[in-house]
């Protein structure tokens, strides 16, 4: 088996890639992936979200180690083990990030990814509909293959929340993925027609129909390296070992956790690490499966004094009208993953853009789809977006099958504690709001007892949960600086015809979910490794409160 370019992974951005690899039908491409199918209910009704990633049949299943500031729990970090990767398991969530995010990277070193750079690759992926919410039409695609549709936001908590961020004296935003992200507006998902708009929806499947892109089913154990150059990938199918060789290159996209793995396994790492396993140092790169970031939040819940909340059908007679109804109609609350309505704050004066974000559903449950037994209530999703804290993706041993040691160091730096706090005591504000009046019961969730500073720390350490937005472990900068893994171009620092494209490269975690951001790499990796010439960049303004310096609204 040979082709011009071998994709380990068939995610968010390696579909994308395979997809633009193979437009042009000049070059092979062969794009390996351990999971199976994602075909059936699960996966592709957005209101099943919370199973296909609690299931070892579509998720690899790795955990934390024990996370030291959370009491020693050992947190899930759900990826996608199916064809689409993590956009199969999502929640569906479309975030861009804010425009500053980017500009961050290029400070940073990651030249050409400022937001004038990937502006253009985001409008280049999209199929935008507004449902005639109003938005930004100008900074957002029309002609993409992902579409990225609203919610119907028919039930009224959906209104009460965007209203309550209002009377607290927040903005509100028509679109927080156009000029201005800051505020409560209405929330966007990768659905379309009722159904999950995944990467293999959206890229890989309609690719799939050109003679030069085949998908393989394997396991891939390590990139094959020979003088200094990537050759071809190790892989395992049906109890055999054999080599996928690579004409012309080998592209990693196996997410922040394989990624950074495979790249160690190869002998492209931190030498003594790679040393103490046994494994022949090819690139002594030290950042490799550092520089570990991810969101983490909690469920602010409140009780709901009307019966309007999707609690009614969180029974097997509700479940199963909604499947029905999908299944047949593609119609009612199957179609959609009921994050419709989002919020983006600034915690405090002297914040420059947004850096709590909150997502809100109509029901009081957690992300494993337990419900809270308090029965009719609401939530809010918040975290804080830009915490200092780092963590590191290392190996456990040299064998390719066990799974890598996960330590995201949580809540490590002292102002993340303060920063969890203000979340919490900003929610309950939002929810004291008057648009919430006829609707407000209890607080389930910390529940009023607890007040203090010490009471908040003792919840957060017991509830914080990931948002699963796991990234930055094979830094993308500049060639000289040996904290970075791969250079602007994608390309792995000390190793040729090898790239990294997925969430592994961000240098900073973006504002949001990391989909989007995800897709975008994909993309614009895509014309890196065609040695085409770069989009325009489009240099636009992003909105930035006026009030920034006195006050966080």
């Amino acid at each position: 088996m040979q082709a011009d370019f071998v994709i380990i992974g068939s995610g968010s951005a390696g579909s994308t890639m395979a997809s633009r690899l193979s437009e042009n039908g000049q070059h092979s491409i062969i794009v390996l992936e351990f999971g199976g199918t994602d075909m059936g209910p699960l996966i592709q009704m957005p209101a099943a979200l919370s199973y296909p990633m609690n299931m070892a049949m579509y998720d690899w299943g790795f955990k934390s180690q024990p996370e030291p500031h959370l009491g020693g729990r050992k947190l899930v970090v759900p990826r996608g083990k199916v064809v689409g990767g993590s956009s199969s398991i999502n929640g569906m969530v479309y975030v861009r990030g804010h425009a500053r995010d980017f500009d961050t990277w290029a400070q940073s070193g990651a030249k050409g990814w400022s937001y004038a750079d990937v502006l253009p690759y985001f409008k280049r992926m999209e199929d935008w509909h507004d449902g005639g919410h109003g938005g930004d039409a100008k900074w957002r695609g029309k002609d993409g293959p992902l579409h990225v549709t609203r919610g119907k936001r028919d039930n009224p908590l959906f209104k009460a929340f965007v209203d309550a961020g209002e009377q607290a004296g927040f903005e509100r935003t028509d679109d927080y993925n156009g000029e201005k992200q800051e505020g409560f507006g209405p929330m966007e998902q990768t659905v379309w027609k009722g159904r999950r708009w995944s990467t293999a929806n959206a890229y890989l499947k309609p690719a799939l129909k050109r003679p030069n892109l085949e998908l393989v089913k394997c396991f891939a154990r390590r990139v094959v390296i020979e003088n200094g150059r990537a050759v071809g990938v190790e892989i395992e199918r049906g109890g055999q070992i054999e080599i996928v060789k690579a004409n012309r290159e080998v592209i990693i996209a196996a997410s922040s956790i394989n990624s950074p793995k495979l790249l160690m396994l190869s002998g492209i790492g931190p030498a003594a690490h790679l040393a103490e396993h046994g494994i022949k140092v090819v690139a002594d790169r030290p950042g490799v499966g550092q520089n570990l970031q991810d969101h983490l939040e909690l469920y602010i819940q409140q009780a709901s004094t009307k019966p309007i909340t999707l609690y009614k059908h969180w029974n097997l007679w509700g479940k199963a009208l909604a499947g029905a109804q999908w299944l047949f109609f593609k119609s009612g609350l199957g179609t959609s993953n009921q994050f419709e309505s989002a919020g983006f704050i600034r915690s405090k004066a002297g914040v420059e853009y947004p850096d709590i974000q909150f997502h809100f559903l109509p029901i009081a449950v957690r992300y494993d789809g337990q419900a809270a037994a308090e029965g009719h209530g609401f939530q809010a999703h918040v975290g804080p977006m830009r915490s200092a804290s780092r963590g590191a993706v290392t190996l456990t041993s040299g064998n390719p099958k066990d799974a890598p040691s996960i330590l995201f160091n949580y809540m490590s730096d002292p102002q993340d504690w303060a920063d969890f706090r203000h979340c919490i005591r900003v929610t309950r504000e939002i929810f004291g709001q008057k648009a919430f009046d006829e609707y407000r019961g209890a607080e389930i969730l910390p529940g009023a007892a607890a007040q203090t500073d010490d009471e908040l720390d003792a919840h957060i350490r017991e509830h914080a949960e990931s948002a699963y937005h796991p990234c930055g472990t094979c830094r993308m900068g500049s060639a000289d600086d040996m904290s970075s893994v791969v250079d602007e171009q994608c390309r792995v620092i000390g190793v040729e015809g090898l790239r990294v494209a997925d969430s592994s490269i961000f240098p900073t975690i973006p504002n949001g979910n990391l989909n989007a951001p995800s897709i975008m790499v994909g993309e614009k990796a895509s014309d890196h490794i065609l040695g085409k010439g770069m989009l325009p960049a489009e240099h636009v303004q992003p909105w930035i409160n006026p009030r920034w310096q006195e006050s966080d609204r």
